[in-house]
């Protein structure tokens, strides 16, 4: 009887654990991703300051 318990008691803790470790997997990638889409809108905003700047000084020539 107590076998069986304890099986069950281990069982549910691995269950547990897998748990965990699938959230921080998830956690992790939604990280990564969002430093991605980070790290590509600050490309894009200095492409755009480039170009603002070219604008600038061929206008004042």
């Amino acid at each position: 009887m107590y076998e069986y318990e304890i099986s069950q008691l281990r069982s549910a803790e691995l269950i547990r654990r897998a748990e965990q470790e699938r959230l921080a997997h998830e956690v992790a990638r939604v990280r990564r991703a969002a430093h991605r889409e980070a790290a590509r809108g600050a490309d894009e905003d200095e492409c755009h300051s480039r170009r603002l700047r070219r604008l600038r000084s061929a206008r004042a020539a």
